[in-house]
């Protein structure tokens, strides 16, 4: 009786990958043909968390907004990892094995958790986390100028009149000037130089 020849392990991927092709492409045959097809203005709008948009998408973002989601991402991500820990730290054969295991896991998760949470300290008093700031910070330097020669030059500033200047206003006449002969430097003495007496030149 003939053995059956077994799969290999990248013969078992290729079969997995053919069959959730397969499976995805049914799916969406599926529901191309069962569902129903009725657009309409507001199912062809584009979702904005429940807003109804409006103008152009084409507008500067609020910079808080990329702040606030990158906050997000870190923290979400960095606790992605309590769970293989709190696998880990349960496993009773390890804590068994050495009883000072399951106190090494607990610090050293307080150790990571606390990084985490005076990460968050530090963005909390930065005022990352306000959407709308109510009282903006104006800087202030140690200017011998006081702030109200300022403002008084900014009201003169203000004051003076655009002059539009065309090709026909009288303007200044400006004599041209000659430009001045280019004086090349000589050398101060001309190299020789002699052939060698081995030339056929010099026979």
């Amino acid at each position: 009786m003939n053995e059956v020849s077994q799969i290999s392990e990248f013969g078992k991927i290729f079969i997995f990958l053919i069959t959730g092709f397969v499976l995805v492409g049914m799916t969406l045959f599926l529901s191309k043909l069962l569902s129903p097809n009725k657009p309409n203005p507001e199912k062809l709008a584009s979702y904005e968390c429940g807003e109804e948009p409006t103008g152009t998408a084409w507008i500067p973002f609020n910079t808080r907004f990329y702040v606030i989601a990158l906050i997000f991402l870190l923290f979400d991500v960095e606790m992605v990892f309590i769970f293989p820990w709190a696998t880990v730290y349960a496993n009773a054969s390890l804590i068994a094995a050495d009883n000072r295991w399951g106190l090494f896991t607990l610090i050293e998760m307080f150790t990571f958790a606390g990084i985490l949470i005076l990460g968050l300290v530090y963005v909390w008093r930065k005022g990352d986390l306000d959407w709308i700031k109510a009282k903006p910070v104006i800087p202030t330097t140690n200017s011998p100028i006081p702030l109200s020669l300022y403002e008084e030059l900014n009201i003169k500033q203000a004051a003076f009149k655009k002059i539009l200047i065309t090709e026909q206003s009288t303007a200044t006449p400006h004599h041209e000037v000659p430009p001045k002969p280019v004086v090349v430097n000589k050398p101060m003495f001309k190299p020789s130089f002699k052939k060698a007496s081995n030339e056929p030149g010099n026979e």
